[in-house]
C-alpha cells in the first residue's frame, strides 16, 4: 500500500479510509489491540481515523476515546466516567498554538511575559502529572506550531514580545519535561508544520469552519507522526537498512566505471550528494540500526567501492554484504536468516524501481521506499519514520558490533564437528539476576521488541517492570550472556507470579541472536531452582500464538512440562512438577 509511504498519498488516505481499513485488517487478522485516548484542543475525528489507519499498517488495532471539543484539560484534570472506564494504553494530547490562553503583546513588560510563560507551562505540567498519577501510561504531547503570520516580521523570533519567541521558549520547557520524565513523548508539530509549509498547515479556513487545528490534508502527516511514536513503543520499528550500491551509495556503476570513476566525495556536486547520504546511513548506526548490502556486483568490485577514499561507509559498517548475481529478494531472505530477523524488520533501499518491485512482491513485510533522485534519498528514509527512537539502550549503541561478534561465532562453529565442543569453546558465562535498576530500561525494551522467542508477548513499560521487581510475590529474572567474542548484554527475561505453591509464568522471552546456545536451559534451571527455594511445587507456563512466535510452540514440552489445556485459538497451558525436573546443565558457567 504505497499511500502510507513518503510522500503520503493524502487523497487516497482521506477518501478511501474505510476500504483501506478493511484491506489492512485482512492482511493482518491478528493485530495488537491498544486503547488510545485523544484529548483534543480542537476537533479530532479525522485525527483518530487517520491514526487508526497508520497504526493498522504497523499491526496495531486501536480503540479510541476522544474528548469533547476543546475539553482536553477538563478531561485530564477532573476525569469522565467514560475515560476512567476506558483505561487507556496511550494518551495523545492534540493541542496547538490556538489553545494557549495568553500570548504577549508589545505592551507587556518582560517580567510580565516571563510570568505568562510560567503560567502557560504550569497549565500543561499540572495536567501531565494528573494523567501520570491516574493512568500511568505513555503520554504523547504536541509541542506548539507557530501562527502562520509574524506581527513583527523577523523580529518576532528574538524579541521577548514576539509570539514566535514566546512559543519557542514554551516549547523548550516542554522538552525539558520530556527529558526528565519517562513515558512522556513530544510529537513535533513545530517541525511537521515547517516541513508541510506553515501557510498551508495553519490555513485558518479549517479552524473557523470545522475547528480543525490544521488543514485537512495535513492530518495524515500528523497521524503518521503520532503512529510512529506509538509503533516504536510497541516494538514495531524496523531494525535494519539493506542498501544497494551502484547509484544508491555512489553515483555510477563500479564494475563499468571503476572505483576512480565513481561519483562520491567533495569533487563534484553529485558526489557530495552521495557522500551526504552515506553519512546519514552511518549515523543511523548510532541509534541501533544495522546496515547490510544487497547488490548485483562482483564482491571484489563492491568492496573496492566501499573502500573508496572519499567514501564514508566502510565494509565494517555492514553486518552482511551480499554482492553477487543472485536475485536480490533471495539475498535479502538470506540476510534475514543469518541475522535471525523477520523480513518485516527490514527496509530495502535501491534506486532501481524494477528491483524494488521484485523485493516488495517476493519478501512480504519488508519496507521498500521509492527512491527518486539521490538528493531525496535522506528525506525519503527520514520521513518514512521507519526507525523512530523512543528509547535508546546501551545494546542499541553497539548493535553492529554485536552482529559482527555473532559472525565470528558462526565461523568458529564451522571448525567443530561436535556442537557441544563448539559451545564449550565459546567459554560462555551466563549471569542471571533479578530485575535490577540498571537493567530496567533494557528489560522493558526487550518485552516490546522480541517477537519470535516470546511465549506470551506481554508488552511492558518500565513502570510495569519496576512494579514486578518490587512485588515479593513475583519471581523476576533476567539473563546476560558473555563469551570470548564479547558481551551480548541482557538477552532473556522471565517473570512469574507465585500463589501458594504454584508459580504462574506470565513472561518468557529471549533475543534470537543467542538461539541454540543453551541460554534457555540456563534460565529454566534457574527458574526451577529459585521456585523450589520459594516452596513452589508446580510451575505453570503459557504459550499464546502470534504470527511470529511459532518457533516456541512446543518450548515447554522440551522441559518435560505437560500440556494441560488448549483452546480453539491455539493458546496452550503447561505444568511442571518441580520435584521431578532434571537440570539441563548447559555448556556455560552460570552466575546467580
Amino acid at each position: 500500500m504505497d499511500c502510507f509511504h513518503y510522500p503520503l498519498d493524502t487523497e487516497t488516505l482521506l477518501r478511501k479510509k474505510r476500504k483501506l481499513r478493511r484491506e489492512l485488517l485482512a492482511r493482518n487478522p491478528h493485530p495488537l489491540h491498544k486503547k488510545i485516548a485523544i484529548l483534543g484542543g480542537s476537533t479530532t475525528n479525522e485525527v483518530a481515523d487517520q491514526l487508526g489507519l497508520f497504526l493498522l499498517q504497523y499491526g496495531i488495532e486501536a480503540e479510541f476515546y476522544q474528548s469533547e471539543y476543546a475539553q482536553y484539560w477538563q478531561d485530564a484534570m477532573f476525569g469522565t466516567p467514560e475515560l476512567d472506564d476506558f483505561h487507556p494504553d496511550v494518551i495523545y494530547i492534540h493541542t496547538n498554538w490556538r489553545n494557549l490562553t495568553a500570548l504577549p503583546t508589545t505592551a507587556d513588560s518582560e517580567a510580565a511575559i516571563d510570568a505568562m510563560l510560567d503560567e502557560q507551562y504550569a497549565h500543561f505540567e499540572t495536567m501531565w502529572q494528573a494523567l501520570e498519577q491516574k493512568f500511568a501510561c505513555p503520554v504523547i504531547q504536541n509541542n506548539f506550531d507557530r501562527p502562520n503570520f509574524r506581527l513583527m516580521g523577523n523580529r518576532d523570533i528574538w524579541d521577548p514580545h514576539g509570539r514566535s519567541n514566546f512559543i519557542s521558549r514554551l516549547n523548550q520547557k516542554f522538552y525539558a519535561y520530556a527529558a526528565s520524565h519517562e513515558h512522556f513523548y513530544i510529537n513535533d508539530i513545530d517541525y511537521l508544520s515547517a516541513d508541510y509549509g506553515l501557510t498551508a498547515w495553519g490555513d485558518a479556513f479549517f479552524w473557523h469552519m470545522y475547528k480543525y487545528a490544521i488543514c485537512l490534508d495535513a492530518i495524515p502527516s500528523l497521524a503518521n507522526s503520532v503512529a510512529n511514536i506509538i509503533k516504536s513503543l510497541y516494538g514495531r520499528n524496523k531494525k535494519a537498512l539493506v542498501l544497494d550500491l551502484d547509484n544508491t551509495l555512489w553515483g555510477g556503476i563500479v564494475g563499468d566505471d571503476g572505483v576512480d570513476g565513481l561519483a562520491i566525495g567533495p569533487e563534484v556536486p553529485e558526489g557530495q550528494v552521495y557522500a551526504e547520504f552515506q553519512s546519514y546511513c552511518k549515523a543511523l548506526k548510532s541509534i541501533g540500526v544495522i546496515l547490510a548490502v544487497d547488490s548485483k556486483n562482483d564482491e571484489a568490485n563492491a568492496l573496492a567501492g566501499l573502500n573508496h577514499p572519499d567514501g564514508v561507509l566502510r565494509p565494517d559498517d555492514f553486518v552482511a554484504i551480499k554482492a553477487n548475481w543472485d536475485p536480490k529478494d533471495l539475498n535479502l531472505k538470506a540476510i534475514a536468516s543469518e541475522l535471525n530477523l523477520g523480513a518485516d524488520s527490514f527496509v530495502f533501499a535501491d534506486d532501481n524501481p524494477a528491483e524494488r518491485a521484485i523485493v516488495a512482491a517476493q519478501v512480504p513485510g519488508v519496507a521498500v521506499p521509492a527512491l527518486d533522485g539521490a538528493e531525496n534519498y535522506i528525506k525519503t528514509l527520514d520521513h518514512g519514520g521507519y526507525f523512530e527512537v523512543t528509547a535508546l539502550s546501551k545494546e542499541d549503541l553497539k548493535k553492529t558490533e554485536l552482529y559482527h561478534q555473532n559472525a565470528e561465532r558462526a565461523k568458529a562453529q564451522a571448525a567443530f564437528a561436535d556442537y557441544g565442543q563448539y559451545l564449550d569453546s565459546l567459554e560462555m558465562t551466563a549471569t542471571i539476576k533479578g530485575f535490577e535498576p540498571l537493567y530496567i530500561q533494557r528489560i522493558a525494551q526487550l518485552t516490546n521488541k522480541s517477537n519470535q522467542f516470546n511465549l506470551t508477548t506481554l508488552r511492558c513499560s518500565e513502570d510495569d517492570i519496576r512494579a514486578m521487581a518490587g512485588d515479593k510475590n513475583d519471581l523476576c529474572l533476567c539473563g546476560k550472556l558473555v563469551d570470548k567474542f564479547g558481551d551480548n548484554g541482557i538477552v532473556t527475561v522471565v517473570a512469574g507470579r507465585q500463589q501458594g505453591d504454584v508459580l504462574d509464568l506470565t513472561l518468557w522471552l529471549m533475543s534470537c541472536r543467542v538461539l541454540k546456545r543453551g541460554m534457555e536451559d540456563a534460565m529454566m534451571d534457574t527458574v526451577v531452582a529459585e521456585a523450589a527455594a520459594r516452596g513452589v511445587k508446580t510451575i505453570v507456563g503459557h504459550y499464546y500464538p502470534t504470527a511470529k512466535n511459532a518457533m516456541v510452540r512446543e518450548f515447554y514440552a522440551q522441559y518435560d512440562f505437560t500440556k494441560t489445556a488448549e483452546d480453539a485459538d491455539g493458546n496452550t497451558e503447561w505444568t511442571l512438577d518441580v520435584a521431578a525436573y532434571t537440570p539441563k546443565h548447559p555448556h556455560m558457567k552460570i552466575e546467580r
